[in-house]
C-alpha cells in the first residue's frame, strides 16, 4: 500500500524555520514526482512548491519563493520542505503529494496542480504566530 507521512510541523514565531518532511513507504520515491500544498482555514488547497521526477525542476508559488526549498532524498525515500522567514499567512496544513508520470518527457515535468496527484499524506499543521 502507498503511503505518504508528513511531519515537522509545529508552532514557530514569525521569522522562524521549519523543515518539513514526508516519508513514502510501499513504493519508491525515485520515479515520482513531488508536490507540497498547503490549505488554511476557509481557504482552498493551493500549491507550494513541485520537483520533477528525473532532472529535478522546481518550482515556488510567488508567496514562498526564496523563503522555501523543496528537496528528496532517494536514498531515504524522503522528501523535505525547509520553510524559512515564516509568515503568519503561512499557516495552513502542509501535505505532501507524489505521482507517477507517464508520457514522452515528463520526467522532466513539475506539476502544479493538485489534480495530477494520486497520492496524498495526511497532512501536517503549521502554525506561525507571535
Amino acid at each position: 500500500q502507498l503511503q505518504l507521512v508528513e511531519s515537522g510541523g509545529g508552532l514557530v514565531q514569525p521569522g522562524g524555520s521549519l523543515r518539513l518532511s514526508c516519508a513514502a513507504s510501499g513504493f519508491t520515491l525515485d520515479y515520482y514526482a513531488i508536490g507540497w500544498f498547503r490549505q488554511a482555514p476557509g481557504k482552498e488547497r493551493e500549491g507550494v512548491s513541485c520537483l520533477s521526477s528525473f532532472d529535478g525542476s522546481t518550482r515556488y508559488a510567488d508567496s514562498v519563493k526564496g523563503r522555501f526549498t523543496i528537496s528528496r532524498d532517494n536514498a531515504k525515500n524522503m522528501v523535505y520542505l525547509q520553510m524559512n522567514s515564516l509568515k503568519p499567512e503561512d499557516t495552513a496544513v502542509y501535505y505532501c503529494a507524489a505521482t507517477l508520470p507517464s508520457g514522452l518527457n515528463s520526467g522532466y515535468v513539475c506539476y502544479v496542480s493538485e489534480y495530477d496527484y494520486d497520492n496524498w499524506g495526511q497532512g501536517t499543521q503549521v502554525t506561525v504566530s507571535s
